[in-house]
């Protein structure tokens, strides 16, 4: 290392201030608009030297360090002077020499394709040197007491820098792409790789960059993106505010790449900038957001690199926590959701047992060992009460959590004093920890839970002491007074819950135990104040304990329909008994049209006195009554879901009908008779007589109820059609009846205002077109009209379904594609329409995508099933069975008729143009009905005639469908011909082998033998007879003489 700096002249004096702000509007004159390239000049041994290091450099990076520290050799040689008089020295070449070298190769890398390797070595290799050079130039020049706001000053290497950043900024704007790239690459990755810059190129390099983060070419906008992720970091807020708006000006640098990180359409872009942004509280929540990227590999990044990197995660807030663990775990890619797995098993329990080590008075440097501790504190970060139910992520996070984490399995104890102290957190991993390894279906897990999980018996106690409690909270909060704070049972819910889905996958062949779980739960039903989530789970755990044969499915119901009169009692257990009013169950359910259910028909004769009125505890007499006659109803529900028997043979389920469920349909309590409707619904799934009976009646709720009952109606009666599809499908099924159900569908399809009933009439339309029960052209075309219309686009339920359907249901049956070929006309005739009375501001998908669509449903080659002979998809695309074109010849013919009846003028119009567009894209094969082929091409041939087509590109695709019809025609002759050749080649052939066979019959002795005894018994019975007369002549002749 030199001594000292040399005296000789440097190119420029000044001092360079990283974090001084300067106007960039006195600077603008700076950038030349063309790229400058220095003229060649005769080869010296420095270039000899410089360019065989960068040669070498090229071939592989495994060389690059020792490669730098020789070309820093040559650098210094060339700057410095040396310290001893004898060394040898590159005295005929200065600092100007050696920049003008590095300059000259680095303007022969500007041409190198993106697809050569050599080019990012080179990039890779010039970054290492530059920012070796900087730091062993500041070593140099360096002073012990400088702090951070003094000026760096220039050296040898910062100027070598700006020589290299001015020859690079001229070519940023190259019109090569190539040349374009490597510039921005180059100059991205000199910004990331040194620590300090000179304030003039800063200013440059920024507004040189954002003008490259609008190239159309993406691979140009990463490495654009890559270098101003660096510099963002750097922005001040003060410099931000003060500059202008215009990208000349380079303000809101931070802002700009936002929004480049929400609408660049290239993945690689937003990938690169998601990985290099600053994390700042401004930027992080666009920086979360791309867990909703349509790019896979992004949303994999944010969770495998960005997450990890950012920290403590409870410093994002509990509901950001929860999205990310929902978009995460049940993200569609496999890789995103092992990312996020691994970040929830990893990295978020580290943060919890970090925290509880420093808590702990344990040394920081100490590893964080597995605690059960750490794992409560990581569900209380997710919120587990509200994450932990059905719906939530609790249960995904918890199963990847298990499976990655073999330790913790190992360290969970579950002993008494566990189960004393039960908290929502404590439940979790202990439900959590039951179902992962009854999941895995291994002796080995099956045989650590039972280990680990109390008996039985143990278990129901603990069920019961937290019922009891939950009992008490409810009770105390619904007797409480009016100053008085109500007391939180959701915690406590939750608890009592979990335990319950504990006790679904329980064995239950320990009879003792078994009881005793039967009769705590026989006894947690009848409590009214019971929660109606913790009552299905009740009523599911007995249907399991009972069994599955029909008599313990009687059993199941007979125990049930005793806690609903149990329930029922507590309403006529606080009145005076009424003398017509019996203590059994048929008087406490149809005591709902009795004297003490406060309804509409009573009203009268309460107020048919001047002194009697409605005080306040007849109010709440008649709400607790609701409330009551409601829980009865729910149970009810909850029974019938359990149930797959036949109504009429359980003798419960028709007393259930009777006495509960006809009087709430019945009822004049609005919240009562819907829910008094759903269990009919769930009825008639059990019963096809009573199903055909009440259809009417769902009708007629969907046709005059509100949009509750709407909804309900029509998802019972699509429910109801899937179970019995005979009461529709059937010859003789009544057409009227055919028709309103038509009708209610068409209604609800078309019901906007209200998108919970469209959402629940479109799949219930298309669930019963699935499945063939119905088959109405009309209401497919409204399907699919819908599907297109924009008024349906903020409906997501609708769109997803339709989405799913419409080329489900054409490519699953030759007759549902024929069908989608008889209604395409129409559809975009009506999608046309729609087109033009959008109103401002309104957009919809394009005219040709809709005819592309039309298309692909119709095309016969997309058919899982072929023909009647089951010919599959893979037997199908094979050359030698081609598929049957009949299916888009109809299509043809359809689109030609309506394009030229509607030929009002020569003008052609949009719907016109549509039908037309859609010919060239038709698939017209020789494998179709000749008659098909040729009334199409007749009706072509007068189209091209008629000129119904003004446009290039609509006679192009009249042309190209009359070319293949031609075509096809054609084909279809030559097979039929060589058809017909074969067959009499064949008959030909036929009656040769016959004559042959004959002949070598007739020649053959053994074949002339086996013919004889063919010819049957006659012909040897007649050379027998003759013998035997011979015979008989010879004795008489020998009796004469």
């Amino acid at each position: 290392m030199p001594g000292r700096v040399s005296t000789r002249p440097s190119t420029t004096s000044r001092i360079s201030n990283k974090s001084s702000t300067q106007n960039f509007a006195s600077r603008k004159s700076t950038a030349s608009p063309a790229a400058v390239i220095p003229e060649e000049t005769p080869t010296t041994t420095l270039r000899t030297q410089i360019c065989s290091v960068f040669s070498d450099a090229q071939r592989t990076t495994a060389s690059h360090r020792k490669l730098v520290v020789s070309l820093r050799k040559i650098q210094e040689s060339c700057v410095y002077e040396p310290t001893r008089p004898g060394k040898k020295s590159q005295k005929e070449f200065d600092e100007d020499d050696f920049n003008v070298e590095i300059a000259r190769c680095v303007i022969r890398v500007m041409g190198v394709k993106k697809s050569e390797a050599v080019g990012d070595r080179l990039v890779r290799f010039l970054g290492l040197f530059l920012r070796h050079a900087n730091e062993k130039d500041a070593a140099l020049v360096s002073q012990p007491d400088m702090d951070e706001t003094d000026s760096i000053p220039e050296t040898a290497s910062t100027r070598l820098t700006s020589h290299i950043l001015s020859i690079l900024l001229q070519f940023l704007g190259s019109k090569e792409k190539v040349v374009r790239y490597r510039a921005t690459q180059l100059v991205a990755h000199i910004i990331n790789s040194l620590d300090s810059i000179d304030d003039d190129y800063y200013h440059l390099l920024r507004v040189g960059l954002l003008k490259r983060i609008r190239d159309k070419e993406p691979m140009v906008r990463v490495q654009a993106v890559l270098g101003l992720g660096r510099l963002a970091g750097n922005e001040d807020e003060d410099e931000q505010a003060n500059d202008g708006g215009s990208d000349d000006d380079a303000s809101g640098l931070l802002e700009k790449l936002l929004d480049v990180l929400q609408n660049d359409p290239s993945a690689d872009v937003r990938r690169s900038l998601l990985l290099n942004l600053p994390l700042t509280p401004g930027t992080l929540p666009y920086l979360l957001e791309r867990a909703r990227d349509m790019d896979p590999p992004t949303r994999r990044a944010l969770y495998s690199r960005l997450l990890p990197a950012l920290g403590d995660f409870r410093h994002l807030s509990l509901s950001m926590r929860e999205k990310l663990l929902r978009w995460g775990l049940r993200d569609r890619d496999e890789n995103v959701r092992k990312a996020t797995a691994r970040l929830f098993r990893e990295r978020w329990i580290e943060d919890c047992a970090g925290s509880r080590l420093i808590d702990g008075d344990v040394s920081q440097g100490a590893a964080a060992g597995p605690s059960i501790d750490s794992v409560l504190e990581l569900l209380e970060r997710i919120d587990i009460v509200n994450s932990g139910t059905e719906e939530g992520i609790g249960s995904e996070a918890m199963r990847e959590f298990w499976d990655g984490r073999p330790d913790f399995q190992e360290l969970l104890s579950l002993d008494d004093t566990f189960w004393d102290h039960l908290n929502p957190e404590s439940i979790f991993v202990a439900r959590s920890f039951n179902d992962y390894c009854r999941q895995q279906g291994s002796g080995k897990y099956e045989s650590m839970v039972e280990d680990k999980l109390p008996e039985v018996t143990k278990l129901a106690f603990f069920l019961q002491k937290n019922t009891n409690i939950l009992i008490e909270k409810l009770r105390r909060n619904f007797d409480r007074s009016e100053g008085e704070e109500e007391e939180d049972s959701a915690e406590q819910e939750f608890i009592v819950e979990q335990l319950l889905h504990m006790a679904k996958s329980l064995d239950y062949s320990d009879e003792v135990g078994r009881r005793t779980m039967f009769s705590l739960l026989r006894e947690t039903l009848a409590f009214s104040e019971l929660p109606e989530v913790i009552t299905k789970l009740v009523v599911d755990v007995l249907r399991d304990i009972c069994g599955d044969d029909a008599a313990a499915e009687r059993e199941f119901c007979g125990v049930v329909l005793e806690a609903v009169a149990e329930v029922h009692d507590t309403v006529a257990a606080e009145e005076p008994l009424v003398d017509d009013e019996e203590e059994s169950f048929h008087s406490a359910v149809s005591a709902q049209s009795s004297d003490t259910t406060p309804t509409k028909k009573r009203q009268p004769k309460l107020l048919s006195t001047d002194k009697m009125s409605i005080d306040e505890d007849d109010e709440v007499k008649a709400i607790k009554e609701i409330v009551i006659n409601m829980k009865c109803l729910h149970i009810a529900q909850c029974m019938l879901q359990n149930v797959e028997g036949t109504l009429q043979q359980n003798v419960h389920l028709v007393t259930m009908l009777n006495n509960l469920v006809v009087p709430a349909v019945r009822s004049h309590e609005a919240p009562i008779r819907e829910r008094g409707l759903v269990c009919l619904g769930l009825c008639c799934l059990l019963d096809k007589n009573l199903a055909d009976e009440n259809l009417t009646l769902f009708l007629h709720c969907f046709a005059k109820g509100h949009d509750a009952l709407q909804l309900t109606a029509v998802q019972i009666f699509a429910d109801i059609l899937a179970t019995h599809p005979s009461l529709l499908s059937s010859p003789e099924a009544d057409e009227n009846f055919k028709k309103s159900v038509n009708k209610m569908l068409t209604k609800g399809v078309k019901a906007q205002h209200t998108p919970e009933v469209q959402s629940a009439a479109t799949i219930a339309a298309c669930k019963l077109m699935l499945t063939s029960v119905i088959n109405d052209e009309d209401i497919l075309k409204k399907l699919v009209v819908c599907y297109f219309d924009p008024a349906t686009k903020e409906n997501a339920g609708v769109s997803q379904a339709l989405s799913y359907f419409l080329p489900v249901y054409c490519h699953s049956r030759k007759e549902n594609m024929e069908r989608m070929a008889a209604i395409a006309a129409s559809v975009m005739h009506s999608v046309v329409e729609m087109s033009e009375d959008l109103e401002e501001g309104e957009d919809m998908v394009g005219l040709n995508l809709v005819g592309t669509m039309l298309v692909d449903w119709t095309d016969a080659r997309k058919l899982v099933v072929q023909d009647e002979a089951a010919v599959s998809w893979n037997e199908a695309g094979k050359e030698d069975q081609a598929p049957n074109g009949d299916i888009h010849l109809d299509l043809a013919v359809s689109l030609l008729e309506r394009a030229m009846n509607n030929t009002c003028s020569k003008e052609i119009g949009e719907d016109k143009k549509a039908f037309i567009t859609m010919l060239g894209k038709l698939c017209i094969t020789a494998n179709s009905s000749t008659e098909k082929l040729e009334s199409a091409a007749v009706l072509v041939t007068e189209a091209i005639d008629d000129k119904i087509a003004s446009e290039a590109s609509s006679r192009n695709a009249l042309n190209k469908l009359h070319l293949a019809l031609n075509k096809a025609i054609g084909q279809a002759g030559k097979a039929r011909k060589n058809h017909n050749d074969a067959v009499a080649q064949d008959d030909l052939t036929t009656m040769d082998d016959q004559e042959v066979d004959e002949s070598k019959l007739a020649s053959d002795p053994d074949v002339k033998r086996e013919s004889t005894e063919a010819n049957g018994v006659e012909g040897t019975n007649d050379s027998l007879l003759e013998e035997l007369l011979s015979d008989d002549e010879d004795e008489d002749e020998d009796d004469d003489i």
